[in-house]
């Protein structure tokens, strides 16, 4: 099996309540783990992983993007205009052409705005990544389609046709592999954030790296009981978050977090005095071969 690199790009960022973030924490419990300014907001990053095996360049996740309008900007706190995934693309000698695939966990929209393109008064944004497969869960892109009320706002609206119209579109289920090259991932399913989310185990020659999508949107997150106030099945969330962190220390995973700022990705342990798996080794930057 060949080398195959794995790099975190950033995307754009954006401000979110911490309380919603944080659901059932106190806010005196999460302020110790994450800043937050005088109106209760954290920074929210968009972390991209690019994984490069042979001649295939995979991209998971694409971050909110650029795509909203000047207003919806400003109520998410959105102060970069540019497209920053597709700048951090060109800084490593890539465009979104060179993507071979784009796998999507979900269809939430700070997951999957960066396939748009960045908007522009009177003209509705393009998808972009013209050779890339689309890669994303059969029954959350179902859900994609037909939203419940209480997530709707969190889908943008037409990126399912979209994405439908491309005719590069591969829908997966749990257990389902998808064999680039030499390297082969593995989805696991998980319904506690959204239904149908794909959590992805890439599993690399020393070991599996799994981006944790929102079942552990950050570090902060690894602690077993703590759950977003976006979750549909908090309890089921925990569930699933305890099978993954077991499995990733059995395997000795690599996890990458879509949306910590300071942590992108981190390697668990179990504490045998605290009785829980905790982070063992964290990396504020990620770009390594395995």
């Amino acid at each position: 099996m060949q080398s195959t690199s794995f790099i975190v790009l950033r995307g754009n960022s954006m401000r979110l309540d911490g309380g919603t973030m944080f659901g059932n924490a106190a806010k005196a419990l999460w302020q110790k783990w994450v800043p937050a300014d005088e109106n209760g907001m954290i920074d929210i990053s968009s972390n991209c992983l690019l994984v490069k095996t042979g001649d295939y360049n995979i991209l998971f996740e694409t971050g909110c993007g650029a795509y909203l309008s000047p207003d919806m900007k400003r109520r998410f706190a959105m102060n970069e205009e540019a497209h920053v995934l597709m700048q951090s693309l060109a800084d490593h000698g890539l465009s979104d052409g060179d993507i071979s695939h784009v796998v999507l966990s979900h269809l939430h929209f700070d997951h999957a705005g960066g396939l748009l393109s960045a908007w522009e008064r009177d003209r509705e944004p393009a998808l972009l990544f013209p050779n890339a497969l689309f890669v994303t869960g059969e029954d959350h892109f179902k859900r994609c389609k037909s939203p419940h009320h209480r997530d709707r706002a969190s889908f943008i609206p037409g990126l399912a046709e979209k994405l439908q119209g491309s005719g590069r579109l591969v829908l997966k289920q749990g257990g389902d592999h998808l064999v680039v090259g030499d390297l082969t991932i593995e989805f696991v399913q998980s319904q506690g954030h959204t239904p149908g989310m794909l959590v992805s185990w890439i599993l690399a020659q020393n070991g599996p790296v799994v981006y944790t999508a929102d079942l552990i949107p950050g570090l902060p997150w690894v602690n077993l009981p703590i759950t977003m106030g976006y979750d549909r099945f908090a309890e089921k969330l925990v569930d699933e978050k305890k099978q993954m962190l077991d499995r990733a220390v059995d395997e000795d995973a690599l996890l990458v977090f879509p949306h910590d700022p300071g942590h992108v990705a981190a390697r668990v342990e179990m504490n045998p005095e605290k009785k829980r798996v905790m982070p063992a080794k964290v990396f504020e930057t990620l770009n390594m071969t395995l």
